[in-house]
């Protein structure tokens, strides 16, 4: 890294890789209590009205992974695939974004930034 600085790259891996693990290791111990939602219905009175949801039955339903027995774990993973999922969606969104700023007149794509000697 010369001069101090920090790439863009090392920042997003430094980024991601607290991410995942804040989902892993933290996510273990996120309260079992009801949500404000759910405390609401059990307060009024209609919470044995409650029905499962479409994607009661998929893989990643009630913040854990089916078939692992052991919840820390399974819960864990959960918020692991769910950093993954929402990584990659934001990856999509700039790539998509990103390809639009760049115009035919100029084919290597490059920035204000770059023109100025100023690296993103």
């Amino acid at each position: 890294m010369a001069g101090g600085r920090t790439s863009t790259v090392a920042v997003i891996v430094g980024g991601l890789l607290v991410a995942l693990g804040l989902a892993f290791f933290v996510s273990r111990y996120a309260s079992s209590s009801p949500d404000g939602l759910n405390k609401v219905a059990i307060d009024q009175g209609f919470a044995e009205n409650e029905s499962d949801h479409a994607t009661a039955d998929s893989p990643l339903a009630g913040y854990g992974v089916q078939g692992i027995d052991d919840e820390g774990l399974s819960t864990g993973l959960a918020g692991i695939a769910g950093v993954a999922v929402t990584f990659g969606i934001g990856l999509l969104i700039f790539a998509i974004f990103s390809r639009r700023g760049k115009t035919s007149d100029d084919p290597g794509g490059s920035s204000t930034a770059m023109s100025s000697g100023v690296a993103t």
